[in-house]
């Protein structure tokens, strides 16, 4: 589950993360409201207009401006509001902004150089430990510093039977380049940046830039947060800040039904029980010459109202033009998946006008085809794994 900037600094904050502080707004008169009270909580005489939207690369796109009075703030917090904006990480056709967040001003003027870092945690799935990934280049694209200066970027692996060491802390200061208070300062940012890691039940945080202040400081001038979805039981706080406006419709119906369902662009639809049967057959599909149009897991139920449901949501994509029907009778029995296949396409009538392609396997699978086979609808049925890929060339072909 994705977060918004403000949301992951409020979990960032509560682990005793230093953050740059604000307040969410969702009209520009809000805004002002947020500033002034911003002002009277921080100080800061100029305020930062930041689109709350799940992607990156928001100041590119328009999303981040500089607001130096009330004024300002109100023109750009009006000007941002209600826009479709439009960065590297976002559809073409970009997502609307629905709220900002009013930031304070952390680049003030001091005593020291101000500098920008990266830093990110996140599993290596290579190793199986969390590590943390840090870099000098901080506010850059992280894709592109990889590619140009690779030896800038530096990865701290933290062994979880004794989880993040001060040794290593002090390591990732070191090689930041940062001496004195400001050493001391990274030390204990990456400390509490780690335990809000693992306490949170995180799949990444990534924190672009870290700055360091005039003064000394280290903040969080950004917060990308992904939450694991398997976790969020243990975290119920945390599941109501899921913001579904930003995540694509299809998806929030499917999850709302139950079923676990990723878009993708091709022109199979795939319905399938179990995440590795449906890995395989979108290699058949691709092994087929064609191009899978969706993971859709149904799971080990598939009696006629879910596999309805799951019908009406793949048909939803313009671009399918054929269902593959891939399921394991284990838990279930074949029988009862075709008979809920063949109930389903008859309650939706006409509303079904691309070839359906069933390939049932397990318990029962041979009286399964004949179910199939003998109910008079126009669907395909196969068995072997290989038959049911000639079964989708025949039906596109």
């Amino acid at each position: 589950m994705n977060l918004h900037e403000f949301q992951g600094k409020q979990i960032l904050a509560s682990y005793g993360v230093r953050v740059q502080r604000g307040h969410v707004a969702n009209t520009a008169e809000e805004a002002v409201t947020a500033a002034k009270q911003l002002t009277e909580e921080t100080g800061t005489g100029w305020h930062v207009v930041k689109a709350q939207i799940h992607a990156g690369g928001r100041g590119k796109g328009g999303g981040v401006k500089l607001a130096k009075n009330l004024d300002q703030v109100k023109e750009i917090a009006g000007q941002i509001i209600g826009m479709d904006l439009i960065t590297p990480q976002t559809p073409p056709t970009g997502k609307r902004v629905n709220k900002v967040l009013i930031a304070e001003d952390v680049y003030y003027p001091g005593d020291s150089e101000i500098s920008e870092f990266y830093m990110s945690v996140l599993l290596n799935r290579a190793t199986g430990r969390n590590m943390i990934m840090y870099s000098t280049e901080g506010g850059m694209d992280i894709e592109e510093v990889a590619e140009k200066t690779p030896h800038l970027i530096f990865t701290e692996e933290i062994d979880p039977s004794v989880g993040l060491q001060g040794f290593q802390a002090r390591k990732i200061a070191f090689n930041l380049g940062l001496s004195g208070n400001a050493f001391k300062e990274m030390v204990k940012f990456v400390d509490a940046l780690y335990k809000a890691y693992v306490g949170c039940d995180a799949s990444m945080f990534e924190i672009n830039p870290v700055l360091k202040t005039s003064d000394d400081k280290i903040i969080a001038v950004d917060a990308k947060v992904t939450l694991d979805d398997n976790a969020l039981y243990r975290h119920a706080d945390y599941a109501e800040m899921r913001d579904t406006t930003e995540e694509r419709p299809i998806e929030v119906e499917a999850k709302a039904a139950g079923l676990n369902y990723v878009d993708l662009d091709g022109t199979v639809g795939c319905m399938v029980n179990g995440a590795g049967l449906a890995m395989a057959t979108m290699d058949l599909i691709k092994y087929a010459g064609f191009e899978p149009a969706n993971f859709l897991d149904v799971g080990g139920t598939a009696d006629a109202k879910r596999v309805e449901i799951a019908f009406r949501i793949i048909l939803k994509d313009p671009n399918v033009k054929a269902i593959l029907i891939n399921i394991f009778g284990g838990i279930v029995r074949c029988d009862r998946v075709a008979q809920g296949i063949v109930d389903a396409y008859k309650n939706m009538g006409d509303d079904i006008k691309v070839p359906i392609i069933v390939r049932l396997q397990g318990t029962n699978a041979d009286l399964a085809k004949q179910i199939i086979d003998e109910s008079g609808m126009p669907i395909l049925s196969a068995i072997e794994f290989q038959e049911a890929s000639d079964r989708v060339k025949e039906a596109l072909s």
